[in-house]
């Protein structure tokens, strides 16, 4: 088990928060909010009576994500956009999923949400953002919707590699993208452009609704 007893997380979400792994510091440890399973279980709306109460376990849903068809491919070019995976650990605070912690130069590396909101959209981000949409589109990697505070910047020579570090998974309810490649790149394209249309509502002041 982990101990994380006196260590403070570096990020918080809306139902978990994230903490430097103190028996190794290039892994993440992401954890539930506590009673947050049992704060839904009192407030969810009848017509999700009928899901489990893991189906809300954000930690159960990136082990199904990591699972996927497209991440068991040999190919290692399907790690370039997104933090490795570790499983699932206990810790003192609760049941962690461990990733990756990407850094640079040993700070934790800059969420897009951060560049675009300081920087804007620059040419070099523009060749970043072109490279991933290549490679979910080359390797059909279902995520949920691409939010920029989701997706972090590491640094390779002059390059800015987009990660994503949570929301993988699919959102459909019928399971087709994960199983047949047709459905899954409607479902990337889809994806794709939800991304472009949240970073342009990021940058133009987040007016109105981003969908």
């Amino acid at each position: 088990m982990i101990d994380l007893n006196g260590v403070k997380p570096f990020a918080e979400g809306g139902n978990r928060r994230c903490f430097i792994n103190p028996q190794n510091p290039n892994q993440c440890l992401k954890i539930l909010h506590p009673g947050l399973l049992d704060k839904i279980n009192k407030t969810r709306p009848w017509y999700k009576k009928a899901r489990t109460l893991e189906s809300f376990d954000d930690n159960l849903r990136e082990k199904d994500g990591y699972e996927q068809r497209a991440l068991k491919s040999k190919n290692p070019d399907i790690w370039k956009h997104l933090a490795k995976w570790y499983g699932l650990q206990e810790t003192t605070l609760g049941k962690a999923s461990v990733t990756e912690l990407i850094v640079n130069n040993g700070q934790i590396a800059e969420t897009l949400e951060h560049y675009l909101l300081n920087k804007g959209l620059t040419e070099k981000i523009k060749k970043s953002l072109q490279s991933f949409e290549y490679w979910l589109k080359e390797h059909l990697v279902l995520t949920k919707n691409l939010l920029p505070h989701n997706l972090v910047l590491k640094e390779d020579k002059d390059e800015l590699v987009i990660k994503i570090v949570d929301g993988l998974g699919c959102h459909s309810f019928i399971p087709l993208p994960q199983n047949f490649n047709i459905f899954a790149k409607l479902y990337v394209n889809k994806r794709i452009k939800l991304m472009w249309q949240r970073i342009h509502w990021d940058l133009s002041g987040r007016q109105g609704n981003w969908k």
